[in-house]
């Protein structure tokens, strides 16, 4: 709908609409002043836009074609008693029942406008200063094609930018996904998120995320949709935990920081998602689970800064070149155009520089959503997929012309993305050769041929060329054998949680073993479904939506296309000695007369899993989030059988032989049915393995590598012990589902710490299969940190963002050109006629005419720069006291103090802190008899808490623990030491800090 009448102009902007019982309300705002839930102020306009536009149900980010049209008759009658029921809440009752469900109508937030604008950092400069040459140069129309997607489909990508091909700017591809090249041949499969957490290796994290990079660019892909970290892992059954790397905002902030420096070091930009609270797939979406709204997050300002936006900042500060903000609100506004978070924590607080992208279709709204600091849309359509009718496009070219939105706000918006593509050397032809040179994406999102077409998404183009020229990229001399990668990856994340009497590792051949069978051959049994492949092919499920076979990855818009698995069945069959030993296949999970097969067997081998994905597919009745967090498929049952009749039973009635357990998990299983079981020897988690799952298992199986994966996430005993508040909200309890995230701070074994529950394995557990020990702990504090409030920002260093001109453009400059050929659905910058713009004045949201404080916390790249100044040097001693060499994950855990000074009062105060907190971890490889150190830094932020009156990060006073060792809860070597901030003055002299990057990262 046109922005050119208060009308449409209105219902574009909900957020700004005013009703009587709302008189200081701003539904795209949070509250940074609260530790209360900010609540929804009900907008008539929203729903009923949602109402009117429904289809929009019918797909969700990457749904490919047949699984949208699958979801539009699934949800059909549905959604039609819905949308009557819906219209008769909100027009008879007047969205009485809004209220009713627990949904207030007043929001209470403070407004952050205007947008700041990029280019006040260093780094930054000189790409800002190529941007606004560039930028200066460009027509309204030519800078909202930068901003716009042109619609789903229609291009190679999953989204795709309009180009300028007058100045010589391209056509941005932006491809998913986290863990590979999604919908691209022969690139590699990468072990997910949750494995390279698992690993617990710097290197291996920044290595992955290279090859990642040098892969897309081969493949002439611009923009990389990842790394992942939210959600973070609130929910243990959250559908997309696995592609993030674990349950803790340091892992996952020290894990994303290193693959995007990895990816942008190829000249890929990377981007880090999704911002933020969007931590389960229930209610993701409007529609997507027949409520007319998103969920909403309902976060404390707190838990916001220390929990979910930490990995954010780090990323950021690692130089990141696009955010991608979630589908989800937060604290009743839409992620993506929400003032507080995108202007004020975003681009303020953390000194973002980059082009804040929607995640696909989580836009919406045009004008309020610009304002808010949006400036990429994606992939351009508007409410619907595939309508070509944005809420950008020709409606954020009218909104200029109309006053709508300030000139200075698109040109913001073009800046940050222009500038991202000089900062990462996109300009550099003979890396990044323009489309006339070969250059651009060579292959195809939509189809396998060579040939099709170039805009498959319109019902009109029969426009065709050759889209997939199949470039190889996974073996390159520039990038080394990425397959070889992708296998040390995955035995690095797989974690030993039980190997009993040192069952592990198992030798290849059976001499000198002793067996029944009368041929001499040793029997082992391979139990399973998850040990064999999919009899349909690897691929034969669209987006890796089912649990069919070996588990590698889980599915959605984060899993790619394999070029090849190997299975653990495949891969045992061609290691173990044949002359020597005779393997036995049972590749089903059925339980029914397994007993009398085990019974042959002098070992037995179990695989089982645990699967989920994104929302917009379900397998069987697991939509997105899993159901429970037990194995599936009757997997606990098949162990259960298998371990107690392995080898046939003795007197006792147990059994002769022994049973090594395999789990393929997206995260956090329940063991508990069968891990004391007296068969049970040896337990592997193997996690989503990728490409190289069978080979980097027989890896660790036989010794050939040493087991150095830890879990990052805690496995409990019962779902309940994750606390009252980590399950999935699976009904809608208000029109807006309402969830509140009342645990703040406790989340994994932050809740186990405070409520002191007995995990079955704890965060940061693993085995090896030889011992380590920890000894000689120093702690010593530098001095450096004497304040309880970092440093003052400093403008001295900051540049000045470019200024360009602001002058409105003449409307007829915006006109469509004549006898120009338009596709349908595809998104164009073009208005019809100059009689389309009327003048007029348009209110801007409350507080916008303010130019907001900028935050003390605030200052560089990731935060203020004395956030990261180094206030504690620890270091330990750690010796190899086994036979073996292997690798130590040394992990560091900060505890608090218990009271505070608090600033206002001066009086000391209670300080609510988890019991220990994660603040780096070093993984060291070590002969037999060797001793290394390890050595550690702790910043000002490790030792800080958000102080919500203060609005930054504070200091407390009073003794501090720090704790060494090998887990959460394996903590041998513990001191602690003092530090007396000294009040807020600092020294008149003092410089601004350098932004250093502590030895943790």
């Amino acid at each position: 709908m046109p922005l050119k009448s208060r009308e449409a102009y209105e219902l574009d902007r909900p957020s700004f609409d005013h009703h009587s019982h709302s008189s200081d309300s701003d539904v795209d705002e949070f509250d940074p002043l609260r530790d209360t839930k900010r609540p929804y102020r009900d907008d008539a306009s929203q729903p009923l836009r949602s109402v009117f536009d429904s289809e929009k149900s019918f797909a969700a980010i990457g749904a490919p074609r047949s699984i949208r049209a699958w979801t539009r008759l699934r949800f059909f009658g549905f959604l039609v008693l819905m949308f009557v029921a819906t219209i008769v809440l909100l027009f008879s009752a007047g969205g009485l029942w809004v209220y009713k469900s627990g949904t207030p109508p007043d929001g209470e937030s403070e407004p952050w406008y205007p947008a700041p604008r990029g280019g006040t950092v260093q780094l930054w400069k000189r790409s800002y200063q190529r941007a606004a040459d560039l930028v200066g140069q460009m027509t309204l129309v030519e800078k909202v094609n930068i901003t716009t997607g042109t619609g789903w489909s229609m291009g190679m990508c999953v989204g795709n930018t309009g180009p300028v091909d007058r100045l010589g700017f391209p056509s941005l591809c932006l491809q998913d996904g986290p863990l590979g090249l999604r919908f691209a041949d022969n690139a590699t499969a990468f072990p997910a998120g949750i494995t390279v957490g698992a690993s617990w290796n710097k290197q291996l994290m920044y290595d992955r995320g290279r090859a990642h990079g040098l892969e897309a660019r081969l493949k002439g892909i611009n923009v990389i949709l990842g790394p992942s970290v939210g959600p973070l892992g609130r929910l243990p059954a959250g559908g997309r935990n696995f592609e993030g790397f674990g349950a803790d905002p340091v892992l996952q902030g020290i894990a994303a920081a290193r693959t995007i420096r990895g990816i942008q070091s190829q000249g890929v930009m990377a981007t880090i998602k999704h911002f933020v609270g969007n931590e389960q797939e229930h209610f993701r979406q409007s529609w997507e689970w027949a409520t007319p709204n998103a969920i909403s997050s309902n976060i404390d300002d707190r838990t916001l800064h220390e929990l979910y936006a930490w990995p954010f900042a780090e990323a950021v500060r690692a130089g990141v070149a696009s955010v991608m903000c979630s589908y989800n609100q937060v604290n009743n506004s839409y992620a993506c155009q929400n003032s507080k978070l995108l202007n004020g924590v975003l681009k303020d607080e953390l000194g973002f520089q980059g082009f804040i992208q929607s995640d696909w279709l989580a836009q919406r709204s045009g004008v309020a959503s610009a304002l808010a600091g949006l400036d990429m849309s994606m992939p351009g359509d508007g409410l619907i997929w595939t309508d070509g009718k944005s809420l950008w496009g020709s409606e954020l070219t009218r909104a200029v012309l109309n006053g709508s939105i300030p000139v200075e706000r698109v040109n913001d918006m073009v800046l940050r993305i222009v500038a991202s593509w000089y900062q990462l050397g996109q300009d550099d032809d003979r890396r990044w050769p323009n489309v006339t040179s070969g250059g651009g994406p060579n292959f195809s999102s939509w189809t396998n041929e060579k040939v099709g077409k170039l805009h498959p998404g319109s019902p009109d183009s029969d426009d065709e060329g050759v889209v997939n020229q199949f470039v190889p990229v996974r073996t390159t001399a520039e990038g080394g054998d990425h397959d070889a990668l992708a296998r040390k990856i995955a035995r690095e994340g797989i974690v030993l949680v039980k190997n009993e009497g040192g069952i592990l590792p198992i030798p290849r051949s059976a001499h000198g073993l002793a067996t029944k069978a009368k041929d001499g051959k040793l029997r082992i049994g391979i139990f399973g479904e998850d040990a064999f492949p999919n009899a349909k092919g690897d691929n034969a499920c669209p987006d890796r939506g089912c649990n069919e076979g070996t588990l590698a990855m889980g599915w959605g818009s984060g899993a790619v296309e394999l070029p090849y698995l190997v299975s653990p069945a495949e891969a045992l069959h061609k290691d173990f000695d044949n002359a020597t030993i005779q393997l036995t296949d049972w590749n089903t999970n059925s339980a029914r007369r397994v007993d009398g097969t085990a019974a042959t067997q002098d070992l037995c081998l179990v695989f089982v899993n645990s699967d989920a994905g994104e929302g917009f597919i379900a397998w069987k009745d697991v939509k997105g989030d899993r159901n429970d967090l037990y194995t599936q498929k009757g997997g606990d049952e098949l162990v259960k059988a298998v371990a107690a009749n392995c080898g046939g039973k003795n007197e006792h009635g147990e059994a002769v032989r022994d049973t090594i357990v395999v789990l393929h998990t997206v995260g956090p299983v329940i063991l508990e049915r069968w891990i004391d079981l007296p068969g049970v020897k040896g337990v592997l988690i193997a996690h989503l393995p990728g490409q190289e799952s069978g080979n980097a298992l027989t890896d660790v199986l036989f010794g050939d590598y040493n087991p150095s994966g830890h879990l990052p996430y805690t496995i409990g005993k019962t779902e309940d012990d994750y606390g009252p508040d980590s399950k999935i909200l699976r009904s809608a309890n208000a029109l807006v589902p309402q969830q509140n995230f009342t645990e703040g701070l406790y989340i994994d074994y932050r809740y186990y710490d405070k409520m002191n529950i007995t995990p079955r394995y704890e965060f940061g557990y693993g085995l090896s299969y030889t011992e380590f020990k920890l000894s000689g702990l120093f702690i010593h504090p530098l001095g450096d940190v004497n304040t309880s409030l970092p440093l003052p920002r400093s403008h001295r260093d900051e540049p000045r963002p470019p200024h360009l001109d602001l002058q409105v453009p003449d409307p007829a400059e915006a006109v469509l050109p004549e006898g120009m050929k338009q596709l349908k659905k595809y998104v164009y910058p073009y208005i019809s006629s100059v009689k389309e713009i009327k003048q007029g004045h348009y209110d801007y949201p409350e507080g916008y005419s303010h130019w907001h404080e900028q935050s003390q916390a605030g200052g560089g790249e990731g935060g203020n720069p004395d956030l990261y100044t180094k206030a504690v040097s620890v270091q330990a001693s750690i010796t190899n006291t086994g036979l073996v060499k292997g690798e130590a994950v040394v992990q560091i855990y900060v505890t608090l103090p218990d009271t505070t000074i608090d600033l206002v009062s001066n009086e000391t105060v209670p300080l609510d802190t988890p019991v220990r907190q994660l603040r780096g971890f070093e993984k060291v490889l070590i002969e037999p008899d060797s001793r290394l150190q390890t050595r550690f830094s702790l910043t000002r932020k490790d030792l800080s808490y958000w102080d919500v009156r203060q609005q930054n990060w504070v200091l407390p006073d009073g003794q501090f623990s720090v704790c060494v060792g090998f887990s959460s809860r394996n903590l041998p070597q513990c001191g602690s030491f003092e530090l007396r901030g000294g009040g807020n003055s600092w020294p008149e002299e003092e410089g601004h800090p350098g932004d250093e990057h502590t030895d943790n990262l």
